[in-house]
């Protein structure tokens, strides 16, 4: 049987099919964006877990919105404004899925940065989404051709990752953020900010969303994987109703609704007194963990290479010689190291600067050192 047309011009996960490889245990990968296992907070979910046995109710069909305690508790926490609602998915990435699918008719624009999100440009192509690119600076998108791009393609909706993106760590500044959803406003596009990693702050101020600047015209992924555990696949989609009761129908027909033990389980994390000094310990770990990576990077790097300084996140974006970054990311691994070359965070990556993603938290410090080492000395033949 032929596989759909839309599936055919999408290429696999170049990251999930590295992180197979890089299960090997004489592997340093800093390939994947996993949190570590170590900071993972069962002993606080426990309680939860051990109180469910005597809930039958959350063994049950739930609604597709989801768990009702959980969907309740965080309006409030979120402070969602009043004619916002929330649905519950199977991790964040569901949510993306949802909205594609909710949204997009095969053609419709949608604008990402370049580089952007591997599993948004995936998602994107499943529905056939033509997918227009602008730069990125220091400071987030370069906003001269974000405008550029609306006038000209009049696209129906900015995908981005504001806090501590994803491959590069860039943290949009305030005055991004406004001037972003100022444009969206004015030229009618739906901002869909991704922030999966913006708990994970560890230096620097706390900036508002995008959508605080824009609620009306964003919907908003919130991912509980990096602060509590990936294998709960528990995120949440919010924004306006008139937005989220489409992603609502979606879902139904995709799964009728996420885990709801999970979701309760999630709600018993989220409501525990330590939950607050879980997730500081959790940064300060991934802190230090940075900090080992970048102080050796910048120690052992070639001159030629370049790299960037972030204030949270999960990735170091490290710009190298233009060369074949495949080739140097199958050298590397057969050296024992996994890393993910730049060109697999194109939609088209045909005259971009190579470059790496590194990722710092889920290597230990002797580990993350001893992986530059054979970084800098293969980095070298190219330099």
């Amino acid at each position: 049987m032929e596989i759909a047309r839309s599936l055919q011009n999408v290429p696999s996960s170049y990251i999930r099919e590295i992180l197979s490889a890089a299960s090997d245990p004489s592997v340093i990968s800093l390939a994947g964006g996993l949190p570590d296992p170590n900071t993972f907070p069962i002993e606080l979910m426990r309680p939860t877990f051990e109180a469910m046995c005597d809930k039958p109710e959350v063994f049950q069909y739930g609604t597709t919105a989801g768990y009702a305690p959980l969907v309740n508790f965080l309006m409030d926490y979120y402070q969602l404004l009043q004619n916002h609602s929330a649905v519950i998915c199977t991790g964040s990435q569901q949510g993306l899925d949802l909205v594609a699918r909710a949204y997009i008719n095969p053609g419709d624009t949608v604008v990402m940065e370049a580089p952007s999100y591997l599993g948004a440009m995936q998602v994107f192509g499943l529905v056939s989404a033509s997918i227009v690119t602008v730069s990125q600076v220091d400071s987030g998108p370069n906003l001269e051709q974000l405008e550029a791009c609306f006038k000209a393609h009049s696209p129906k909706m900015f995908y981005a990752v504001p806090d501590f993106h994803n491959p590069t760590g860039v943290c949009w500044s305030l005055e991004t953020r406004k001037k972003v959803a100022e444009l969206c406003i004015e030229y009618d596009v739906a901002f869909i900010e991704d922030a999966p990693y913006r708990e994970l702050r560890f230096t620097g101020e706390v900036l508002p969303l995008v959508s605080t600047f824009c609620p009306d015209h964003s919907i908003v992924f919130r991912s509980f994987s990096k602060i509590a555990s990936p294998g709960l696949r528990i995120g949440v989609v919010t924004g306006k109703k008139s937005y989220i009761d489409p992603i609502i129908k979606i879902k139904q027909g995709a799964d009728l609704h996420s885990s709801i033990p999970m979701q309760a389980a999630l709600l018993g994390l989220l409501k525990h007194p330590d939950f607050d000094e879980h997730l500081t310990n959790v940064k300060a770990i991934y802190k230090a963990r940075y900090q080992t990576l970048h102080d050796a990077l910048n120690d052992q790097l070639p001159a030629s290479c370049t790299l960037n300084a972030v204030d949270g996140g999960m990735f170091i974006w490290v710009g190298i010689p233009q060369c074949d970054t495949f080739e140097l990311a199958r050298e590397l691994l057969s050296k024992g190291v996994a890393v993910v070359p730049s060109p697999v965070f194109y939609p088209d990556a045909e005259g971009q600067p190579s470059a790496l993603r590194l990722n710092f938290t889920n290597s230990s410090p002797e580990e993350l050192v001893r992986a530059v080492e054979i970084l800098s000395k293969e980095l070298n033949r190219y330099c």
